[in-house]
């Protein structure tokens, strides 16, 4: 398999979880490189769900090893309450999960300061998911943050939070938010600390050793490319790096140890919270909620749905250098009579061929839309390519080649089994 970054080509929730979890099979290796735990990754196996949050998706699969990098942001509360939860369900997760020693801690004053800056906001929110992610990021940028390092040294560790909870103690009073007491902080962080020691590690070399023995190494993306932080529809984006750098810089292995990227999309377009979103449809919105489909696997909210937008999807090809595309929930498809594709926005008079800077202009364009005959015939029994309807087959094809990238991997359902390599 070689060294693989994998990436979401849309907003995120593009079903990477279930992508990932396929191309562990011929990885040795699998490695998160950036968010928090405001990334959910759902995968079945069986008649069994998983839901993730930091814990790389390979956990799922014997014998591979698991590693959180160094551009990841932990709560390690609730790190240990996901490990614990994999454990119960049968998950073998000691021996097989390493942390880097220079992850950034998320406390609850993150969150406390997320909350607060979203009410401040008002009609002009984000739509975080209020885990603290962001404020984490803020304080790792301006080199005050607190590490995986300093959390398994008892003594600095002390010293350390008593200084960050003093100080942004002032700014949750100032924000009119109830002050932390260090003594609750300190006791639930130092007995996750006591937890998650055997697992932190000097990640970085331990990846160059691997990729010196030639091992297999995926590196999962969480989010989407329109989601990064230097990228993304600005300010309606995430934290970090959501894009193939990311994979580079949040996990120590250079670009030129890397042999291809791999990014997820489905075959339509989603997002939740906040921000453009030019082919929103409250059809296709309303046909997918009410399958039971796109709610959100971390705070369960009701995602905007539209159609599938290739002016996007080619922005993120150019921004990734995408070699192979899997496209996912192709069934969700499966009952229309007809589907759109924006092939390009109009704004104004003019004509646009990618995604503007800037959010006002985005926010103004209007899809310009192909239409393509549905396949209106399930497709979730299809092992094959040539299992699939010939109008799907045409489908996949045509978004693939607006995309301006290679169609390897087309999803026809949430079970490894209902995946087709084309």
């Amino acid at each position: 398999m070689a060294n693989t970054i994998l990436v979401g080509a849309q907003w995120g929730d593009e079903g990477k979880g279930k992508i990932i979890d396929v191309l562990t099979e011929g990885a040795d290796i699998v490695v998160r490189t950036q968010g928090g735990n405001n990334a959910g990754h759902t995968v079945f196996i069986g008649q069994k769900k998983y839901v993730l949050h930091l814990v790389p998706s390979g956990i799922l699969r014997e014998g591979k090893l698991c590693v959180i990098g160094n551009g990841v942001v932990v709560d390690p509360v609730s790190l240990v309450d996901e490990i614990n939860g994999l454990t119960k369900l049968g998950i073998k997760v000691d021996g097989n999960l390493l942390i880097s020693e220079t992850a950034h801690l998320v406390f609850p004053y993150h969150r406390e300061l997320d909350e607060q800056r979203e009410i401040l906001k008002g009609k002009n929110k984000i739509g975080t998911t209020k885990r603290g992610i962001g404020p984490a990021y803020g304080d790792k940028a301006a080199r005050t943050g607190l590490r995986m390092i300093d959390l398994i040294n008892a003594p600095r560790f002390e010293l350390l939070l008593k200084q960050k909870i003093k100080e942004n103690n002032e700014i949750l009073k100032a924000l009119g938010a109830a002050p932390l007491s260090f003594k609750k902080v300190h006791a639930a962080y130092r007995a996750a600390g006591d937890r998650l020691r055997p697992f932190v590690a000097n990640t970085v070399v331990k990846l160059h050793e691997a990729a010196r023995r030639k091992a297999n190494i995926l590196f999962e993306g969480a989010q989407g490319t329109f989601l990064d932080i230097d990228h993304g529809t600005y300010p309606f984006v995430t934290s970090s790096n959501t894009t193939a750098g990311g994979a580079c810089t949040g996990s120590g292995v250079p670009p030129n140890r890397m042999d291809r990227v791999v990014a997820v999309m489905k075959a339509y377009t989603t997002r939740v919270g906040e921000g453009p979103l030019p082919t929103e449809n409250a059809e296709i919105a309303d046909l997918l909620h009410a399958m039971g489909r796109e709610f959100g696997a971390t705070t369960g909210r009701a995602r905007r749905c539209g159609w599938f937008d290739a002016v996007a999807t080619r922005h993120a090809a150019m921004v990734n250098g995408i070699d192979e595309l899997a496209v996912t929930n192709v069934d969700g498809l499966d009952s229309l009579e007809r589907i759109k594709v924006c092939e390009g926005y109009r704004c104004g008079s003019t004509r646009l061929e990618f995604v503007p800077n800037d959010i006002e202009v985005f926010s103004k364009c209007v899809p310009i839309y192909r239409e393509f005959p549905g396949w209106n015939t399930p497709t979730t029994h299809a092992r094959e390519w040539r299992h699939l309807p010939v109008k799907a087959r045409s489908y996949l094809k045509a978004i693939a080649e607006l995309t301006g990238a290679k169609l390897a991997i087309a999803s026809v359902g949430p079970s490894r089994e209902q995946t087709i390599f084309v």
